[in-house]
């Protein structure tokens, strides 16, 4: 048997599956987080406390102990600062947390956006980077600093925590803004510039590999043998692109939750400046575009909080199952943009607003918004030399069938619904497998263990060809707008 742990942010997840792939439990438990002052921290002792009680309350519910390996996914930047002893010198802090925007200035003013993207493939030096984060500890938590014996991601954390080992996952280092992403070492300069060492930090290791088994005490609580191996797994997007089956170039696995992300595997040679947010990849020397857009689910749920009282989201996709289109436009900018125009100052506009227009016509507008900005991607790539040839559909928007239909019509490409709703599980679950040697390869778990419930084929009109343009048209006079004093 199998296990797949995802640890998120909002909760930790985990599924069971025996040696045929089949789903025998999925348990989670929330995240508890500590904000004050505006920071947004957590307990990460208290973090893997909860993961050990999950594993252990689902092994002693199905009275298994014979499983070859867990596998981990999740979130990426959340640091943890451990001592020599290992044990945590305060809460960890959270990947949302913005304190170190002062920093994010100062190591701008050392790296330029050109530099940046050829090291770690990342455009922009923002709060989420950890490396921001360790300068914001220099100056305000110096006694953390000067006792700092590791800087750890949180799924590397969890990794040492449940086996002893220190091992840093290349595809989750990505995120930290000091791994060079394409020479697959940390990189120097930006170490040096926030003052630690490479000793500070744990070795390297290649992403879907065992780091260790289970210690002992670990293994007894959670009622499981100590001979379980536990493998570090990969980034939770890769994961899900695992488990829809997407791990050859062409696929796009669209993830349409609070923010929009699209990932898809690159060739073997990628350009390092394309302006697309680029990754180390789940496989050995491989790379991901991973775009984001901040607009995305966050738009519709905005609409929804503040415009449609008691209507939901049920009710919304039956309504405009039986409208048309309308000529109304919206750009989901509510939040700013990243992907692809990386504008923190853009603004959400409704525009073509008349009397006879209702809250449903505006629903529609924001979905048609948010595709708009899923096509301006898709093309971003294209122009990059990853032409996409389809995208797989996870994530809360994945449930609208008008959502999806209209993503279709407006990019051109077939949009495939998986059966499996957690494919991040799924995905990390097929990873321990091939690891185990259940299967040869991903390719062959990919055509065992992933199907598609429904596939949404493009139906392009002119007519929405010349929204798309008005869109874009939008878009820039909004920009000059705000260039107006």
């Amino acid at each position: 048997m199998y296990i797949g742990v995802d640890l998120g942010s909002t909760n930790i997840k985990a599924a069971l599956y025996d040696e045929n792939m089949n789903l025998l439990d999925r348990q989670s438990r929330p995240v508890q987080y500590i904000r004050e002052n505006g920071f947004v921290e957590f307990d990460a002792e208290v973090y893997c406390r909860e993961l050990t009680e999950l594993l252990g309350q689902m092994a002693k519910e199905k009275g298994i102990s014979q499983v070859r390996q867990i596998a981990l996914t999740g979130q990426a930047e959340s640091l943890v600062v451990i001592d020599k002893a290992g044990k945590p010198l305060m809460n960890a802090i959270s990947w949302m947390d913005e304190r170190s925007t002062e920093e994010c200035k100062a190591l701008s003013a050392q790296f330029d956006e050109k530099t940046c993207e050829a090291v770690t493939g990342q455009m922009a030096i923002l709060p989420t980077w950890p490396a921001t984060k360790i300068l914001w500890l220099k100056k305000h938590r110096p006694e953390v600093y000067e006792n700092a014996a590791t800087y750890m991601l949180l799924k590397d954390y969890v990794v040492y925590y449940l086996t002893g080992q220190k091992a840093g996952d290349m595809s989750i280092a990505t995120f930290s803004f000091y791994f060079d992403i394409y020479k697959k070492t940390y990189w120097q300069k930006m170490l040096h510039a926030i003052g630690i060492s490479e000793n500070q930090l744990p070795p390297l290791q290649e992403p879907c590999t065992v780091a260790g088994c289970l210690l002992p005490e670990i293994a007894e609580k959670m009622h499981l043998a100590s001979d379980v191996k536990v493998n570090i797994g990969t980034l939770d997007h890769f994961a899900g692109m695992i488990g829809t089956g997407n791990i050859l170039p062409g696929g796009i696995t669209l993830s349409t939750g609070t923010v929009m992300a699209m990932a898809t595997m690159c060739d073997d040679t990628p350009d390092k400046n394309t302006g697309i947010a680029m990754h180390y990849g789940f496989l050995p020397d491989t790379h991901v575009m991973l775009p984001v857009a901040e607009s995305g689910g966050v738009s519709l749920e905005w609409l929804r909080r503040t415009c449609m009282g008691d209507h939901g989201y049920d009710e919304m996709n039956r309504v405009l199952a039986d409208r048309g289109g309308n000529q109304l436009l919206f750009l989901p900018y509510l939040v700013g943009t990243n992907a692809p125009e990386f504008d923190a100052d853009a603004t959400g506009v409704f525009w073509g607003l008349r009397q006879e227009h209702d809250v449903f016509d505006m629903a529609r507008a924001v979905m048609e918004g948010v595709s708009f900005v899923l096509r301006k991607n898709c093309d971003h790539m294209a122009e990059a030399g990853m032409k996409p040839n389809a995208i797989i559909a996870t994530g809360g928007g994945a449930k609208s069938p008008i959502w999806c239909q209209l993503q279709a019509d407006i990019t051109g490409l077939p949009v495939r619904i998986p059966t499996e709703k957690e494919a991040a599980c799924l995905g990390i679950t097929m990873v321990a497998a091939v690891s185990d040697g259940r299967f040869s390869s991903l390719e062959e778990a990919a055509e065992d263990c992933v199907s598609f419930q429904t596939v949404y084929s493009p139906a392009p009109t002119e007519e929405t060809e010349k929204k798309y343009r008005r869109f874009c048209a939008l878009y820039e006079a909004a920009l000059q707008i705000g260039k107006l004093s």
